[in-house]
């Protein structure tokens, strides 16, 4: 990468709202931060869970990004705040050049364990970043198949 980018929360803002209309994985979460926008729920450029890395002035990719409070943990022994990771993606002119690991080292640095629903066809990028399949526990998972980064000293729950 011969330019340097950094990762950068993103603002909630029309600019930004724009440009998350070329990511493939536009949808609810966006349309209700627009609508909230401008029903000025949220002030224009208050924080939003969205982190991302700008060529120039473009958007290239972005992912979201929350800290779940430890009483929800239902992965991580011992039961602790993590992160969840949602909506990893890099245009496609963008790929395969660091940027979607770059993100998700953004992530590792909270020193958390961290979450994610990879999308289908995106399970090899997630091993090679560490990520491991929780063990599916039908209740828990809804047929979801999480992936999960663990941080030193901490594993995957087990059932009793």
């Amino acid at each position: 990468m011969g330019i340097t980018t950094q990762v950068q929360p993103l603002l909630i803002n029309y600019k930004t709202l724009e440009e998350f209309k070329r990511f493939k994985e536009y949808g609810i979460q966006e349309l209700t931060m627009l609508e909230d926008l401008q029903s000025n729920i949220v002030e224009n450029n208050s924080e939003s869970p969205f982190f991302g890395i700008y060529i120039g002035n473009a958007l290239i990719a972005r992912m979201s990004l929350y800290r779940i409070p430890a009483k929800y943990d239902n992965y991580f022994d011992p039961p602790q705040d993590y992160m969840e990771l949602w909506k990893l993606e890099v245009l496609k002119d963008y790929q395969g050049q660091g940027y979607g690991q770059q993100l998700v080292e953004f992530a590792k640095s909270y020193k958390l364990p961290i979450k994610t629903n990879p999308r289908i066809n995106s399970h090899g990028f997630w091993e090679r970043m560490g990520f491991q399949k929780a063990t599916y526990k039908v209740e828990r998972d809804l047929g979801e198949n999480p992936l999960l980064w663990l941080p030193e000293g901490v594993h995957e729950q087990v059932e009793e």
